[in-house]
């Protein structure tokens, strides 16, 4: 397929299936840093009110970096993957103290952010910064995959990153990206475009019986007070799993304990 012809098609997407978010009505870097952090592995119609929640609780970068991780987590539960939270608020922080308090405006100074990649940095880089770069991620794999890559049956993300950087539109990088997303969400509902093509695939593990169930469920428990050990194994499934799940919890910071009480980190 032609470039010209490529981008009248995703135009045409982009107008008929624009989806309205409210970081899209506002991107400034930090609303759609949140958004990016919130939907790493999380469906936009779950991460829509936890976003309008949390940015109601810390309207900006500075309220986020003196809040304490515990009511971070607080806001995040039912979210899943907890150290997304962790990395927001370190984020925050390191912006605060390393950066003035001035939103990094560089590839380079955003991965130096926690829990910000190259593809994340990408994203701020288009969307807050409206700059023409090149990143993936699943929804725009599946648009290049059905229109460049029907026949194939592994490519990888050089060979898509190649493709992406010669078409992204130059003059509207932000809106262009918007289309691709919602283009690539429709894509994938009618089944095509399939993302095992990619040689970077994973398919994600199912929570169910899971040690992330098991984090989940102590996270939910300390989130409405401290806990004796006991007391916590009551309080959840305390199966082969708590240890593992508790042990890993402590390590990533996400739980701590004080004398013989366990508590979210604060």
């Amino acid at each position: 397929m032609e470039t010209a012809e490529f981008q009248e098609r995703v135009w045409q997407q982009a107008k008929e299936l624009f989806r309205d978010m409210p970081w899209r009505r506002d991107t400034q870097p930090y609303y759609v840093l949140v958004s990016e952090i919130m939907l790493q592995q999380t469906q936009v119609d779950r991460v829509t009110p936890k976003f309008e929640a949390f940015i109601e609780a810390f309207p900006t970068i500075k309220a986020l970096a003196e809040a304490d991780l515990a009511d971070v987590l607080l806001l995040w539960s039912g979210l899943g993957y907890n150290r997304r939270a962790k990395f927001l608020h370190q984020a925050a922080r390191m912006i605060q103290d390393e950066f003035g308090g001035v939103f990094p405006t560089t590839r380079d100074g955003l991965i130096k952010l926690p829990g910000v990649g190259e593809n994340t940095a990408g994203a701020l880089l288009a969307y807050s910064f409206n700059e023409p770069v090149v990143f993936i991620e699943t929804n725009i794999r599946t648009v290049y995959f059905h229109h460049f890559f029907a026949d194939d049956t592994l490519v990888s993300d050089k060979q898509l990153r190649e493709v992406v950087a010669a078409t992204v539109d130059q003059e509207h990088p932000r809106e262009w990206y918007w289309g691709l997303m919602d283009y690539g969400t429709y894509l994938k509902k009618q089944g095509v475009g399939r993302n095992d093509k990619s040689s970077h695939y994973k398919r994600q593990a199912p929570l169910k019986g899971s040690i992330r169930e098991v984090r989940g469920q102590i996270l939910r428990s300390l989130s409405g007070g401290e806990r004796t050990l006991s007391e916590l194994r009551a309080d959840v499934l305390a199966d082969e799993r708590f240890d593992r799940a508790l042990a890993g919890l402590q390590k990533d910071g996400l739980v701590a304990q004080t004398s013989n009480r366990l508590h979210l980190a604060r």
